[in-house]
Parts: structure tokens; C-alpha cells; sequence
């Protein structure tokens, strides 16, 4: 059977490596490893000026998390760009933690640039560098709940910045159980639309697997 192709989008950061220290197209080997363990073949899909193509080279796609919105102005823009185009195509699509973000940013919603300052905690970012455990609890036959398997699920969190204003055409589907932060978006007219706050790459990758299965469909 033909893997379906997942493309995973990805950071430039510099590197060290060998003797090298250069700029490197970087994504955590859990994401590729999460799509391999469910059959799927990723590919590694960095900035790009153009996006003419890069949707007929895959069956799926992640916006992968990493540094905060507008730190990176090149990788904003073409993720954005990407996502509008995948949910206008009808791409499979999840996006993770900044990935999530993107979607809501991509049909029109805003962020909170700073949880701390609006929720008064750190929980979503304890310790920078570490994930934190907390639960979300996820509405009952939600895309989200499908995937995971239940409508109270223990997530991996990292994130200062979070969904705001809900952007067209998105339902929310999950909350921190912790202080009701929004943790789950989907777009319900999609075959697989979905974004989530937390990171299943960090443990049981079941939104992983359940993207790769849209993608084989």
C-alpha cells in the first residue's frame, strides 16, 4: 500500500552539528517519527516564497509548533498562506500548538500575545525548555475527541501565546480544564480540519495518527 505523504512544516534556526554551525532546516524528529509510526512519509516543507505546488506533493499536512508568532515574519506568512490554502483545498490539516495558532490567524482570528498577563498563571509554561502536563476536556463526537479517543485527554503544554478571537468558519472543541484557555479548533465542513494547543508529538501522537488515516482516505 502507498504511504500517504504528510507534509511538516519547518523551522530555519541556526545550528551546530559536526563541525558545522549554520542555518539548518530544523524539525523534532518525535513529529516524523509520529507520522512514519502511523504509516505515513514525511517531508520536510521549510519557507518558501511561492506556494505553487507544495499542496500536490502531499496527502496531508502539520503546522508544526515552534518559535511565537511574529518572530519569524518568512515562516508566518507562507504557513498562513499554506493553511488557507489546505483548508480552502480541503487538505487534511492539523495544526499544533503555534500550528493551531496560524489556522485561527489564517481565517481571520487573533491571539493573546501573552497568557500571564490575561490569565494571571504560568501553568502553560512552567518551566520554558519542558513540557507541562494539564488536561483538556474536549467536546463529545468533536473531530478532536475522535482522534484522541475521549472527551478528557492528558496534553503536553508549551505555549505563552494562545487563540483569542475565534477565527470564520472554526468551532472550538476543547478547553484546559485549568482555567477553560481554549485548546482545540476545528473547521466541522472539512474532512479533517483540526488544531490543537497541546503536543501529541510529545506523547501518544493519536491527532498524529488520526491525520495520517484522513490523508490514506
Amino acid at each position: 500500500m502507498t504511504r500517504p505523504v504528510i507534509g511538516v512544516c519547518a523551522a530555519v534556526e541556526r545550528a551546530r552539528w559536526s563541525v558545522w554551525d549554520d542555518e539548518a532546516v530544523l524539525l523534532p524528529r518525535s513529529y516524523v517519527t509520529a507520522v512514519q509510526r502511523a504509516g505515513g512519509l514525511a517531508i520536510l516543507l521549510p519557507p518558501d516564497e511561492h506556494l505553487d505546488g507544495v499542496l500536490e506533493l502531499v496527502d496531508g499536512l502539520i503546522l508544526a509548533g515552534g518559535a511565537d508568532y511574529g518572530e519569524r515574519p518568512d515562516r508566518d506568512a507562507f504557513e498562513i498562506a499554506l493553511a488557507l490554502e489546505a483548508l480552502d483545498r480541503d487538505v487534511p490539516l492539523l495544526g499544533v500548538c503555534r500550528g493551531m495558532q496560524l489556522m485561527n490567524l489564517a481565517r481571520g482570528g487573533t491571539l493573546i500575545d501573552h497568557l500571564p498577563d490575561v490569565l494571571g498563571h504560568e501553568d502553560h509554561r512552567a518551566v520554558p525548555g519542558a513540557f507541562g502536563d494539564h488536561h483538556v476536556r474536549l467536546t463529545p463526537g468533536s473531530l478532536a475527541a475522535r482522534a484522541v479517543g475521549a472527551v478528557s485527554h492528558p496534553t503536553k503544554s508549551h505555549h505563552h501565546q494562545g487563540v483569542d478571537a475565534i477565527g470564520e468558519g472554526l468551532d472550538v472543541t476543547g478547553w484546559a480544564t485549568v482555567d477553560d484557555l481554549v485548546e482545540a479548533i476545528e473547521e466541522p465542513s472539512r474532512r479533517f480540519a483540526l488544531g490543537v494547543q497541546w503536543h501529541p508529538e510529545a506523547a501518544g501522537a493519536e491527532e498524529i495518527a488520526a491525520l495520517v488515516e484522513a490523508a490514506r482516505a
